[in-house]
C-alpha cells in the first residue's frame, strides 16, 4: 500500500511539474515575442533611454524564465522512463524551449549590433536616429511583457549578466542541454497540423474564387450572338468586355 501510494504522489508531482514547465514556456514565449517587437523600434525615431530600460527590463525576466526551465526540463526527461504518459510532453517542450533560446539569442545578437550602431550616449546622437514615421511609444508593449506570470519568479532569483555575456551564455546553455540530453529534434512530433490558420484561410480564398467565378459567368444564349467575345469557360477579362459592350 506504501508502494501504491508513493507511485501516486510521484505521478502527482511529476505531472505538476510538467504543467509548470508549460506554463513557463508559454509565459517565455510571450515575453520573447513582446522583447522582439520593441527590439524593431531601436535605431528609429521612438528610440530613446526608456525603450532600453524596458528591453533590459524584459531581458531580466526572460533571462529567469529560461534559468528555470533550463533547471527542470533535463531533469524530467532523464527521470522519465521510455513509455511513460508524460515523456511525449516533455520532450515536445523540450524541442519548443530550445528553438526559443535559439530565436532570443538571434534578437539579442540583433540589439547589441544596434544599440553599438545607435548609442544615444549624447544628445547630438538622436540625429542618426531613422524617422520611420511611426508616431507612439513601446510602453504597451513592455506592460504586456511585465504582467506575465510565471511559477517560479516569485521564488527563485538569478542575477542577469549584461547583454554580451547573456548571448555567450545562451550558447553554453544551449550545448550543455544538448550534452545532458540524448532526444532527436525531428523524432518529436507537433500535437496539431503545421500552418493550421494559413490552410484553413486558403480554404476560405478557394471558395471565395469559386463564388466569384459563379457571379461572373455568362451565359450565352446563342452562339452566334457572341461578337468580340469570347468562348472560353474561365476567361473571366472575356466576361466582363461581354458585361460592358
Amino acid at each position: 500500500m506504501s508502494r501504491w501510494r508513493q507511485s501516486v504522489v510521484e505521478i502527482q508531482t511529476r505531472k505538476r511539474q510538467v504543467n509548470e514547465c508549460e506554463r513557463a514556456q508559454a509565459a517565455l514565449s510571450k515575453v520573447t515575442a513582446c522583447f522582439q517587437q520593441m527590439a524593431s523600434s531601436l535605431g528609429s525615431n521612438m528610440d530613446g533611454s526608456f525603450l532600453r530600460e524596458e528591453l533590459e527590463e524584459t531581458r531580466t525576466v526572460a533571462h529567469k524564465i529560461c534559468s528555470g526551465l533550463h533547471r527542470r526540463l533535463p531533469s524530467l526527461l532523464i527521470e522519465m522512463e521510455q513509455g511513460q504518459e508524460d515523456k511525449e510532453q516533455v520532450e515536445r517542450l523540450w524541442v519548443i524551449f530550445l528553438s526559443s533560446l535559439e530565436n532570443f539569442q538571434q534578437d539579442l545578437k540583433k540589439i547589441k549590433v544596434l544599440q553599438e550602431i545607435f548609442p544615444l550616449t549624447q544628445r547630438k546622437d538622436r540625429q542618426a536616429l531613422v524617422n520611420t514615421g511611426y508616431a507612439g511609444g513601446t510602453s504597451e508593449v513592455a506592460a504586456r511583457a511585465a504582467m506575465v506570470q510565471t511559477p517560479w519568479l516569485s521564488v527563485e532569483e538569478t542575477a542577469s549578466p549584461d547583454l554580451k555575456n547573456h548571448i555567450v551564455e545562451i550558447d553554453v546553455l544551449l550545448e550543455k542541454m544538448f550534452q545532458r540530453v540524448n532526444v532527436p529534434l525531428w523524432s518529436v512530433e507537433p500535437t496539431q497540423q503545421a500552418w493550421l490558420e494559413g490552410v484553413s484561410t486558403q480554404d476560405g480564398g478557394q471558395e471565395e474564387d469559386e463564388s466569384l467565378e459563379d457571379i461572373m459567368e455568362v451565359e450565352v444564349v446563342s452562339q452566334n450572338n457572341t461578337s468580340g467575345c469570347c468562348n472560353h469557360h474561365n476567361c473571366k477579362v472575356g466576361c466582363l468586355l461581354c458585361l460592358l459592350s
